[in-house]
C-alpha cells in the first residue's frame, strides 16, 4: 500500500529485492529531525540528494547486467536495489564481513555504471567494427522508456523500457529503432511436499458435517432442544442418562454465549441502543404524566417541566451508575481499613491527652481559677 510520507523504518530498509514500484516515497527529503541525531541513524541510513534520486527505475532485481569498466564484461544478476542512496546489490559479490558475528555484505554499485543485458546477437568485434559478424553478448548503452501509467488491478506503475542504443552497435542499426527489454519474471512461490504431519488433500476436503434428521422447511414444530446440562450428562455418562440427545444437531448452540466476545463493536453498539431506548421511554413516561396533571399549565409548559425532570433523572442515574461502580468489594475493604485506622489513630490521640500529666518544674503557673477549685475540692 503506498505510504503518505517517509518513515524511519522504510528509510532504513530501503534495500528492497521488490522491483514493482508502487509509490515515490524515495523521492521526498529527509526530515530534519533525522538530520539532528546524525549520529544515530548515519551508519545505516545512506541516501543522497532528492533531486539526485531515479523516479523511473528500469534495474531492478533478477535483472541482468555488466559494468562498465569492466574489461571481462561479466554478467551479473540483481540481488536487490536501494532507492534512496542510488545503489544496486549484485548476487555472489560478497565480501568478508569486518565484524565476525555479523552476515557477510554483498558489493553494490552505482545505477549508472549497470548495463542492462540484452541478449546474444550477431554482431562485429569492438576492434574490427567492418570484420565479420559473430554471436556476442550485446547491452543497452541507452534506455528509452513509454509512458509509465497506474495499473488499478495490480496496484503499482506500469511501463515499457527499451534499448535505443547498443553496445556494441548492431549491423543496419536504424535511427529510431528500439529492442523491448522484458522485465524479468518473478520467481513462483515453491511449496514443499506432503510430510507425515500433513493432512492429505482429500481428507480436508471431505464433507464431514450431517444435516439435521429434521426437515427445517416442513411447517410444524421443531424438535425440543436439550438444556446443556443434559447434553452434558450425555457425554459423560451416557449409559445412566435417559434424556434423548439428537446426534446431528449443532454443538456449538451450547457456547454460543461463551464463545462471544461481550467487549466487541456489535456487542457494545447493542448495548447502546438498549440504554438509549429506556432513557427516550423515560421521557415519554414523564411527558405523559405531567400533561395528565397540567394544574394551570399550558401544555408547552408541562414538556418543559417534564424535559427537566427527566434531565435531572438522568443525571442522578448516571451518578448511581458511577457510585455503584465504586462500591465493589476491594474498594469497601480499602474504605474500611481507612476509617478503622482513623478510628485508633483518633482513640490513641484521645488517650494521650487524658492522661498527659505534667512535672513540678521552673516557671509553671496555675491560674487562680484553677486554684480556687482544687482548694474546694480538698477543704
Amino acid at each position: 500500500m503506498s505510504l503518505r510520507y517517509l518513515t524511519q523504518r522504510t528509510a532504513l530498509a530501503a534495500t528492497t529485492q521488490n522491483p514493482a514500484l508502487t509509490n515515490f516515497n524515495h523521492l521526498r527529503s529527509i526530515p530534519r529531525a533525522w538530520l539532528i541525531r546524525r549520529s544515530k541513524y548515519d551508519p545505516k541510513l545512506k541516501s543522497v540528494r532528492p533531486a539526485d534520486r531515479i523516479k523511473w527505475w528500469n534495474i531492478v532485481p533478477g535483472d541482468q547486467i555488466r559494468l562498465r569498466g569492466d574489461k571481462e564484461a561479466t554478467i551479473h544478476e540483481v540481488l536487490s536495489i536501494n532507492r534512496l542512496s542510488n545503489r544496486v546489490f549484485l548476487k555472489n559479490t560478497t565480501v568478508a564481513p569486518k565484524d565476525a558475528s555479523q552476515p557477510p555484505p554483498t558489493k553494490n554499485y552505482h545505477y549508472s555504471r549497470c548495463q542492462l543485458y540484452i541478449g546474444e546477437r550477431n554482431a562485429p568485434s569492438k576492434d574490427d567494427p567492418t570484420g565479420p559478424l559473430k554471436m556476442r553478448p550485446i547491452f543497452a548503452s541507452r534506455i528509452g522508456t513509454s509512458a509509465p501509467y497506474w495499473d488499478h488491478l495490480r496496484h503499482r506503475f506500469i511501463w515499457k523500457r527499451y534499448a535505443v542504443a547498443t553496445l556494441p552497435r548492431l549491423p543496419n542499426w536504424q535511427t529510431g529503432t528500439k529492442i523491448r527489454i522484458p522485465w524479468p519474471r518473478s520467481v513462483k512461490r515453491t511449496y514443499p511436499s506432503v510430510g507425515l504431519y500433513d493432512t492429505p488433500k482429500d481428507i480436508v476436503q471431505q464433507i464431514t458435517y450431517k444435516l439435521p434428521s429434521f426437515d427445517p422447511l416442513v411447517v410444524g414444530a421443531l424438535p425440543r432442544v436439550p438444556s446443556e446440562t443434559e447434553y452434558l450428562d450425555l457425554i459423560y455418562n451416557p449409559e445412566i442418562t435417559k434424556h434423548a440427545y439428537d446426534p446431528s444437531a449443532p454443538f456449538e448452540q451450547y457456547l454460543k454465549l461463551d464463545l462471544t466476545n461481550p467487549h466487541s463493536r456489535a456487542k457494545k453498539l447493542e448495548r447502546w441502543k438498549i440504554r438509549q431506548s429506556i432513557i427516550h421511554a423515560q421521557l415519554k413516561e414523564f411527558t405523559n404524566y405531567e400533561l395528565a396533571h397540567l394544574e394551570g399549565r399550558t401544555e408547552r409548559q408541562a414538556k418543559a417541566d417534564a424535559a427537566f425532570r427527566w434531565r435531572e433523572h438522568v443525571k442522578q442515574q448516571a451518578a448511581e451508575r458511577k457510585k455503584a461502580r465504586w462500591m465493589h468489594a476491594d474498594r469497601l475493604k480499602t474504605w474500611e481499613r481507612k476509617n478503622t485506622n482513623k478510628a485508633k489513630k483518633e482513640e490513641r490521640q484521645r488517650r494521650r491527652l487524658t492522661e498527659l500529666m505534667l512535672g513540678d518544674e521552673q516557671n509553671q503557673v496555675i491560674p487562680a481559677a484553677l486554684k480556687a477549685q482544687t482548694r474546694k475540692r480538698t477543704a
